[in-house]
């Protein structure tokens, strides 16, 4: 064969005359507020920076002025940026140095995802050595000459004292002003607004940094605070959900590691799993459309940043509901996975196709036939009988522990766009030890009973988990009733008699 020869007709180099500098405009800045960062997807960004900086307690606060969401913070207690590292930091299109195992990759989280969502960004940071110091950025300002705020160090540590149970030798403040999802709540709504946001938030971030929080030391929580008295409203700390957290597997065998020959890469590990049919668990049912998250969920140093998908080697189909493959993406850059910058997905080149092709396990079982059996599972269990189903209920909402809610969601279906049933204290008459509150879906404790339920420990905005679940579950039919029948009065009237006599007993004792 004869050896290649260049055309005449064209250029294959492109010539040129010498170089010029091109700043970006200031408009630059406006593009980061039009990323599409999903609000759950945004925080998620920031808790991955307080990762790389060896956090052990993230907190997401939401500041509540009477009806109005005034701000919102991510505090940490890694170890903090000194003025040259915030300098970099809140530069637009600045980027520090990561290594390997960083969650961090292309430098832009932190402004993309605070600036798609606010007005104000602000970040005030302290380390072991140097003091707390501070930036802001406004958008309008931003948008106009680049110019960032320095923020009062007096203020800078006054804000860190003020989160003094966090952050205590070092730290970072990420703070949210003007943002714009608060400023459309209508008066009344802000209850509503903050469950469904936080549902929401504590579900993301569950899922995606799972791994991180089934580790000891790691804890992220989640509260609501009035601003002016500093008393937490609401406090939820954020439990792993693994998407492979199942009790016993679907089909015997399972799960099954195939290794599929990717060129380009090398042989790239695929951990399959087949649910069990009909699972309640929060886990299966309770992290999207069942539709979408079938496949692969794809993980970059132990950060999950795709929750199902085939990535185009398959169309999702109804029969492959649970199959679900875990894959770690290898380490250092290639051509054949690229992570987009929401890290909210994988693109994948044909090699990742024709490498599933050819994956086997150790004894030679096909991917394909992994496939084949998770669509029988599903076959199998749609003909067998019918399994008796719960009745669905009205959600468990503030003043019940979270790990109490997620049980009571693996457990028990719940009516959707409802309300949830809240439990607070009050002073109520001696001989009433609960009440309920249907216009408000409120159950009303007595505190005098209070110290004898907490066993003589402190109380807090969670506390008694066992009475409160026993009158979730006896109350819950009586919230869904339109009218109240004379049997329910009758119910309630019974339940607090007992329950007071023995509260009175335990006190007496």
């Amino acid at each position: 064969m004869a050896a290649y020869q260049p055309s005449d007709d064209w250029q294959f180099e492109v010539p040129t005359t010498g170089t010029k500098r091109l700043p970006p405009a200031a408009r630059y800045v406006e593009s980061l507020t039009h990323q599409g960062y999903g609000f759950e997807a945004a925080i998620a960004d920031l808790v991955d920076n307080s990762i790389d900086a060896g956090a052990r307690n993230v907190v997401v606060s939401l500041l509540r002025d009477d009806e109005r969401l005034v701000s919102l913070l991510v505090i940490d207690d890694g170890c903090g940026m000194d003025d040259d590292a915030l300098d970099t930091a809140m530069t637009v299109g600045g980027r520090q140095g990561y290594d390997d195992a960083a969650l961090g990759h292309f430098g832009a989280g932190l402004k993309a995802a605070s600036l798609s969502h606010a007005d104000s960004l602000t970040v005030i940071s302290r380390t072991k050595r140097s003091p707390s110091t501070g930036r802001r950025w406004l958008t309008a300002r931003a948008q106009a000459d680049f110019s960032c705020d320095i923020v009062d160090p007096g203020y800078c540590q006054d804000l860190v004292d003020r989160y003094d149970g966090v952050i205590q030798w070092q730290g970072t403040i990420v703070r949210w002003d003007r943002v714009r999802a608060f400023e459309t709540i209508t008066t009344g709504q802000a209850d509503r607004y903050l469950n469904d946001a936080i549902e929401k938030l504590e579900t993301h971030l569950g899922l995606y940094l799972h791994r991180f929080l089934a580790r000891e030391g790691f804890n992220i929580d989640i509260v609501v605070e009035d601003v002016r008295t500093k008393e937490e409203l609401d406090h939820r700390g954020v439990e792993p959900l693994d998407p492979f957290g199942y009790r016993v597997p679907g089909r015997a065998g399972y799960p099954r590691t195939y290794t599929a020959p990717v060129e380009g890469v090398g042989g790239v590990a695929l951990t399959a799993h087949i649910w069990p049919p009909k699972s309640p668990l929060v886990s299966y049912r309770g992290i999207g459309p069942l539709a979408e998250r079938q496949g692969f969920y794809i993980y970059r140093n132990d950060r999950l940043v795709q929750a199902g998908g085939w990535n185009s080697t398959r169309s999702p189909e109804g029969h492959l509901a649970l199959a679900r493959i875990a894959v770690d993406l290898p380490p250092g850059p290639n051509d054949v996975f690229n992570l987009t910058v929401k890290k909210d997905g994988v693109t994948v080149t044909p090699a990742f196709a024709r490498g599933l092709e050819q994956a086997v396990d150790a004894t030679g079982h096909a991917f394909a036939a992994y496939v084949q059996e998770a669509g029988l599972t599903y076959r199998e269990a749609a003909r067998r009988a019918t399994e008796p189903q719960r009745k669905a209920v009205l959600p468990a909402g503030k003043g019940m522990d979270p790990r109490l809610r997620r049980t009571l969601r693996d457990e028990l279906p719940e009516l959707e766009n409802e309300d949830p049933i809240a439990f607070r204290w009050d002073s109520l008459p001696p001989d009433v030890f609960f009440e309920l509150d249907r216009e408000n879906r409120e159950v009303r404790l007595n505190k005098e009973y209070r110290q004898v339920l907490n066993g003589g420990r402190r109380g807090g905005l969670n506390d008694a988990p066992m009475i409160k679940s026993m009158l979730y579950l006896m109350v819950n039919e009586i919230f869904q009733k339109e009218r109240v029948r004379a049997v329910h009065t009758d119910n309630v009237a019974l339940w607090n008699s007992v329950l007071v006599t023995a509260a009175r007993c335990e006190l007496e004792r």
